[in-house]
């Protein structure tokens, strides 16, 4: 076995848990510098179609298909005060459950979780979104960094949910 695929197999439930956690925690708080600390330099976030969970977002349309680039400018649309889709910012709350470890692949651990994800806005319902997380995983400098998140949505359509401007 090799050195890497080796340390990616030596990874628990236990620190997956750990990292979703202080994940949710941080998109809670609006931290959203230090959860980008928290990807990869080659991650990617997607939100794929209802219709078409493990679609490949060069051949469909995805609700979110964004690569570090555009999550870094994201964060910035999101903190600025003139984003009117967040200002103020949604108060979210995020329920992990049923993390596990689903592969791993050379030096990649792959990992789902469910989630609840309640957002609130002033003079509105509050949203519901549920789904499942898919991730992989990787060591960078002794940490585990996010390289690939897909938020799985179970809705049978969007728009009653209505706009995900903010970090499922």
């Amino acid at each position: 076995m090799s050195a890497p695929r080796a340390a990616a197999a030596a990874v628990s439930r236990a620190q997956v848990e750990d990292l979703f956690y202080r994940e949710a925690d941080l998109l809670d708080r609006w931290q959203l510098d230090e959860w980008l600390g928290m990807l990869g330099e080659d991650a990617v976030y997607l939100v794929p179609p209802n219709d078409k969970p493990d679609a490949d977002p060069r051949s469909t349309l995805f609700t979110i298909a964004d690569d570090i680039v555009r999550l870094r400018e994201r964060v910035i649309r999101l903190k600025d005060p003139n984003c009117h889709a967040e200002f103020p910012p949604s108060r979210t709350r995020r329920v992990i459950g049923n993390v596990r470890i689903t592969g791993v692949e050379d030096a990649t651990i792959c990992a789902a979780a469910n989630f609840i994800v309640y957002r609130f806005r002033r003079d509105t319902s509050p949203y519901v979104f549920v789904g499942q997380y898919r991730n992989r995983l990787r060591r960078a400098g002794g940490e585990l960094k996010i390289v690939e998140r897909r938020a799985i949505l179970d809705a049978e359509e969007l728009g009653a949910l209505g706009s995900v401007s903010f970090i499922l």
